[in-house]
């Protein structure tokens, strides 16, 4: 019914070994960051065929790419050529690997659809939605900064866009409805994170990216505060009605794990393959 993968890199063991371990653990699927060895502005010919080599004998498929704009994304205008410019090179890569989804977050969408930043942002996305469009590449925005009809509204503008549908994101910080979400999104997800955590205090989307923006990931320790990402099944997201959603939908793409933590998030990746095993198992055939 759904595919399991991993984010290779969250291992902590390098890439290579990485895309081993998430075999070792029963995934079929990684995705990867394109950063580091990885950019795409640098990275040769022969680190690519490592990776692909590594893949191959592993029997892991490259599900998607982590295109990782860092700062405000693409809500200035003054900064989206160079971005736009990165996520076309991270679309050439993604070719390169046979894979068909980017992942990336792309700043808070105003609901001001008159704004300036607005516009700015949906120009940014036709640039390079149209880009990945014609090599049969995605990119999809990943749910969090905005509720899920408003990045649907926002998607459907644009031809090579989709949604990468992240539901603890969804209860960590939007305190949008994770399963009623998924009907919402409908086609336009073409690729998940299975995530949990919990809301500690809402502050609303706007302020907790913002320090995302300021900080990259490495703010989450201040973000704590506000939300804890949680391993699978020990969070809010309620997992038997959102793998029921997805598959009402008729989505049968990857659940790909993300555990955005330094300490046992290899041991937790392993358990939420289980776990994730376990939930598609008693979902109704």
């Amino acid at each position: 019914m759904f595919k399991i993968g991993t984010l290779a890199d969250w291992f902590g063991v390098g890439l290579l070994e990485g895309i081993r371990e998430s075999q070792r653990c029963g995934a079929t699927g990684v995705q990867i960051y394109a950063w580091n060895d990885l950019d795409p502005a640098i990275v040769s010919k022969s680190q690519i065929q490592k990776v692909k080599d590594t893949a191959k004998e592993c029997h892991q498929e490259i599900v998607a790419l982590c295109g990782e704009l860092g700062g405000n994304s693409l809500e200035r205008v003054v900064d989206t050529p160079q971005k736009i410019a990165y996520l076309k090179g991270v679309v050439d890569l993604a070719t390169e690997f046979d894979c068909s989804v980017i992942t990336t977050h792309i700043g808070v969408i105003p609901k001001d659809t008159k704004c300036e930043r607005y516009h700015t942002m949906l120009a940014a996305c036709h640039e390079i939605g149209l880009y990945a469009a014609k090599n049969d590449v995605f990119i999809a925005i990943e749910t969090g900064p905005e509720p899920v009809c408003q990045l649907k509204a926002f998607v459907d503008q644009c031809s090579g866009i989709g949604i990468n549908y992240d539901p603890a994101n969804l209860v960590m910080v939007t305190g949008d409805d994770e399963v009623q979400g998924v009907h919402t999104a409908g086609s336009s997800i073409v690729h998940t994170h299975a995530k949990d955590g919990i809301c500690n205090h809402y502050v609303g989307p706007k302020e907790i990216y913002s320090l995302f923006a300021k900080g990259g990931i490495e703010s989450l320790n201040r973000a704590s505060a506000y939300f804890t990402e949680m391993p699978l099944g020990q969070g809010s997201v309620r997992w038997h009605q959102y793998l029921q959603a997805l598959s009402d939908i008729g989505y049968k793409g990857y659940l790909t794990i993300e555990r955005e933590v330094h300490q046992n998030a290899a041991m937790d990746i392993r358990l939420a393959v289980e776990f994730l095993k376990q939930e598609i198992q008693n979902l109704p055939k």
